[in-house]
């Protein structure tokens, strides 16, 4: 006879259902994001957590391809339990798996690119909402074509230290170009797009709207959501956050930081505060662990990630 799981299993990313909290020790057994059970079919999924640990673009510091697996280390902690701020168990409400990580061509960058773009692809085209754990910023790119061809041109929303808007050449594959890159091939509904955080100067904003990261210091929370909410409007967006958008004493553990950033609480806030918006995906990019103390950067990756799944879950139950 096999062993059901329940609340007193352990390996629930192998043996426990798509719904329904864990029953894993924290300090043990498999881990996978929030311990949600690892597959591939994702047929009648409403959430899909999905790792790609591809860090070649990178200008600064590598490692940002252990980034998933921190991530997944981190988030094992919230298993089992109902979230803050919500209240409520996440996978009560939400289908989900835990669909690995992308298999990458080794010494083939342009084929790297592809490989996210088709597996982004077949997760999207189940009607799954996708949550990508990096990596490093270039994954974005081929995250928004694979959403663009399903959804139409979308709003960026973009957390970050820098606007990844130098010109490599197009067609380029560097984390610090592919908001250029997404401008020209019209990826991007620039007229609603932001970028929160921003403490850097790049030669061209590609047009969309920076609010640096005094700014933000300025607005306080309230003022920020509102000042995004006006930008992004109703219709239809892309959260990615470069979790460089916080101050190193929050998140050290990332290729490029920059001191002056967000605070933990502000980008968890801020996050939580989009959730009546319709944001169709989402990706945490740039945590390096070599680089990390603590895990104090993959704790922050993983909770900005299990507010954005609250967020749906909140949006089913009404």
């Amino acid at each position: 006879m096999t062993e059901q799981a329940g609340p007193g299993s352990i390996d629930h990313a192998f043996t426990g259902e798509r719904r329904g909290g864990a029953g894993d020790p924290t300090y043990a057994g498999a881990l996978s994001f929030m311990r949600r059970r690892y597959g591939k079919d994702v047929a009648g999924c409403d959430l899909v957590i999905w790792g790609v640990p591809f860090d070649l673009a990178v200008t600064n510091r590598p490692g940002a391809r252990f980034g998933p697996q921190a991530i997944r280390r981190a988030s094992a902690i919230f298993d089992g339990d109902p979230q803050y701020p919500s209240g409520l168990d996440p996978f009560a409400h939400l289908t989900a798996l835990d669909y690995g990580d992308c298999l990458l061509p080794r010494g083939d960058l342009p084929g790297c690119a592809r490989a996210i773009e088709r597996e982004a692809a077949g997760i999207l085209a189940s009607g799954a909402h996708l949550v990508t754990l990096g990596g490093d910023h270039f994954v974005t790119l081929p995250l928004l074509r694979a959403h663009v061809a399903r959804h139409g041109p979308l709003a960026l929303i973009q957390f970050d230290a820098h606007q990844d808007t130098w010109d490599d050449g197009v067609g380029a594959i560097g984390h610090g170009s592919f908001v250029l890159e997404a401008v020209r091939e019209g990826l991007i509904d620039i007229e609603r797009s932001i970028q929160i955080g921003i403490r850097t100067v790049a030669p061209r904003d590609g047009g969309v709207a920076i609010l640096d990261a005094y700014t933000v210091h300025d607005l306080g929370v309230a003022r920020t959501l509102a000042r995004i909410r006006e930008r992004v409007g109703e219709g239809p967006a892309y959260l990615t956050f470069d979790i460089d958008a916080l101050d190193p004493a929050f998140a050290p553990g990332t290729g490029t930081p920059v001191s002056g950033g967000l605070s933990s609480e502000q980008a968890l806030r801020l996050v939580w505060g989009l959730r009546d918006l319709d944001i169709r995906g989402m990706d945490l990019v740039e945590v390096s662990p070599p680089y990390d103390h603590a895990d104090i950067t993959a704790i922050a990756g993983s909770t900005l990630v299990q507010h954005h799944i609250q967020a749906l879950a909140v949006k089913k139950t009404r």
